[in-house]
């Protein structure tokens, strides 16, 4: 058997497939850039989601390589709230009146939505409801935050119109990990902001907390767990720390492969993970833990959307039909991110989709089977049989031997009727997933030319 531990275990953080770095500018292929009323014609549109996505934030962490630009000079908030407006009138003129469209879950997400002021935030509720029919006091919305945007009038905008979730980055409540991952904040300012989230009707907290910061200790990051989890939060989301390309702390790091660090974030993921379970958390995926008596909302986690559509709005949000994955282009560096948006917020007709790739029989089957089972609960086999008419066994013969030869997969699972990972597999998520990606997803993504 080949140990798991000759595997790198953080090559990729798999939370869509195929990876933007996959997608190619439309115009180039053959048909060019199709209307969007031809694309979702005949899709299912009783249980979409919508996502609306704000590209801007107070300043731009050392980790980050998010579609986001660091403040909004000149009313540029407006001028995005414009673009977005007409960009939510022509995706809803392309679903037509055909045949009820429906939206099962709403998020805003970033950048940061509440870097927008309050009357930008009702305006922005106003479009998900009044020009794409969203209803977002009957549906689970999730909002992104961060701890000094969190404050009591934007928080009471969000409350009011029916969020159910609300998610705020705080990465480490020890002030010198956070300077160390280039993040400037204060441990009274992140309180301050749990505090005024408690004090909402919002019923789902969700904290973002990060591993592997140059310097974090086990001690450490039990401080960090354990002042999360004075506030009972329902939801945590444990990351391990990435050096990405482009961003600060690409610029400061030697950017070698590092053994060492590999084995640091391996185990304060396992110290992670044992410290929630053993007070009364319940693993979800490799980075999502839910409190077990927690309210369930139903709404978006690690986002899998195996059957349903999605609808994304704004330059760096994406949507998904059955056959296309699209969106606007995407970057890292500051010039090129500036550049999008101005584009964005420029644009008159957004009647066409601009960027994207199209996902044929096996990438249909490669997405169910990656963002199945890289959940804790695994992969039902008697669903992907329904759907797909085989058996995961059958398509993905070689790359399920691998991952059981390494120990990946539990033995005991498809007795249940599950592909399911073993422990050992969930923590190798980030090594696991990027073995199931195509040739050609791989091919792609490799020539991308990053900006």
């Amino acid at each position: 058997m080949t140990s798991p531990h000759t595997v790198r275990p953080y090559q990729s953080y798999v939370y869509a497939y195929p990876h933007k770095t996959a997608y190619r500018p439309l115009a180039g292929l053959p048909g060019g850039r199709p209307e969007l009323s031809e694309l979702w014609a005949g899709e299912p549109r009783d249980a979409l989601s919508l996502y609306l996505h704000i590209p801007f934030c107070e300043v731009r962490c050392g980790f980050c390589n998010l579609f986001t630009r660091i403040g909004a000079p000149d009313e540029l908030t407006s001028r995005y709230l414009d673009a977005l407006d007409r960009q939510a009138s022509a995706v809803r003129d392309a679903l037509g009146d055909g045949e009820p469209v429906r939206f099962a879950a709403a998020a805003f997400g970033g950048g940061t939505p509440t870097f927008l002021e309050p009357a930008e935030l009702e305006r922005l509720c106003d479009i998900a409801e009044k020009r794409m029919g969203a209803d977002l006091r009957s549906v689970p919305l999730s909002v992104e935050t961060s701890p000094s945007t969190a404050t009591a009038d934007r928080l009471a905008v969000l409350a009011e119109r029916g969020t159910t979730r609300i998610s705020i980055g705080v990465q480490s409540f020890v002030e010198a990990e956070a300077r160390a991952a280039v993040r400037p904040q204060r441990a009274a300012d992140v309180e301050r902001a749990l505090g005024l989230i408690r004090e909402t009707s919002i019923p789902v907290l969700n904290v973002d907390l990060i591993y592997g910061i140059d310097g974090q200790t086990e001690r450490s990051w039990r401080t960090s767990l354990d002042a999360a989890l004075r506030w009972r939060p329902e939801e945590l989301y444990l990351y391990p720390l990435y050096v990405r390309p482009l961003t600060p702390l690409d610029r400061l790091s030697a950017g070698a492969a590092d053994p060492v660090w590999d084995e640091q974030r391996l185990r304060l993921y396992r110290t992670g993970r044992d410290h929630l379970l053993a007070r009364g958390y319940e693993q979800v995926s490799m980075r999502m833990f839910r409190r077990a008596d927690a309210p369930r909302t139903d709404g978006p986690e690690d986002y899998a959307c195996q059957t349903d559509g999605m609808i994304g709005l704004g330059c760096g949000a994406r949507s998904y039909t059955s056959r296309l994955h699209y969106s606007f282009d995407y970057a890292v560096r500051m010039g090129e991110v500036r550049g999008i948006i101005d584009a964005y917020t420029g644009t008159a007709d957004f009647s066409r989709a601009e960027v994207g790739r199209y996902t044929d029989g096996d990438e249909s089957r490669r997405r169910h089977l990656l963002q199945s089972v890289l959940q804790a609960d695994g992969m039902p086999l008697s669903g992907y049989r329904e759907r797909f008419g085989t058996s995961p066994y059958e398509d993905f013969r070689a790359e399920l031997a691998l991952l059981e030869e390494r120990g990946w997969l539990d033995p005991d699972a498809p007795a249940a009727g599950l592909l399911r990972l073993s422990p050992e597999g969930l923590a190798y998520s980030d090594a696991l997933g990027p073995e199931l990606f195509s040739p050609a997803v791989r091919a792609a993504m490799a020539s991308y030319e990053l900006k």
